[in-house]
């Protein structure tokens, strides 16, 4: 192996990877009211993995139900996907579809463009694989994990708040971490 990025790799076998919904996770934070966070995550989401032969011919694209969303509270995420904050009528769906694959062992950076609504914005997420384990009677499996920052503002989200109301209700700055098992493709 030549030391040239596009003769980088990740050490899964080529072809489309599945992601085991069942061992996987969105999930996100935000600061509330600037003392505490409030944390959540999204319930139906898929991706389309496309193992390369090299990280240059590696493909991410996500896209995640925004109505899904779970707090663990149901007024709260009422208010969320409400035209007040998210406006889930005219942001069903958050999309990401990756850009550039880079780095080597376990850490790897995944450099794409987040779209939600009809603002697309590029952002960067920090990549490290947990391993590949073989399950008995199926495919290898292989963990990864994976977080970013995004400010909602970026993407015109923006709480709507009564006139002469001040108090920064909701932090700018939502912190994601994802938790993805894929599943090695079988043929």
């Amino acid at each position: 192996m030549t030391n040239t990025h596009a003769s980088l790799s990740l050490p899964l076998s080529p072809g489309r990877w599945a992601v085991d919904t069942k061992h996987s996770s969105i999930g996100f934070s935000i600061r509330h009211l600037g003392v505490s966070k409030v944390r959540g995550r999204f319930t139906r989401f898929d991706a389309d993995i496309v193992i390369g032969e090299t990280l240059d011919t590696t493909t991410v694209r996500a896209t995640v139900d925004i109505a899904s969303i779970d707090t663990a509270n149901a007024d709260r995420d009422a208010h969320v996907l409400s035209p007040d904050l998210i406006d889930v009528a005219k942001r069903p769906t958050m999309v990401f579809r990756s850009t550039r694959v880079a780095g080597a062992g376990s850490e790897y950076q995944v450099d794409g463009d987040l779209t939600i609504g009809d603002v697309t914005r590029p952002i960067v997420l920090a990549v490290e694989l947990g391993g590949v384990e073989s399950f008995p009677g199926g495919p290898r499996h292989a963990g990864f994990e994976a977080t970013t920052e995004i400010r909602r503002k970026d993407f015109g989200i923006d709480l709507a708040l009564p006139p002469g109301v001040t108090v920064v209700a909701l932090g700018d700055v939502v912190k994601v971490e994802l938790d993805l098992q894929l599943l090695e493709p079988t043929s």
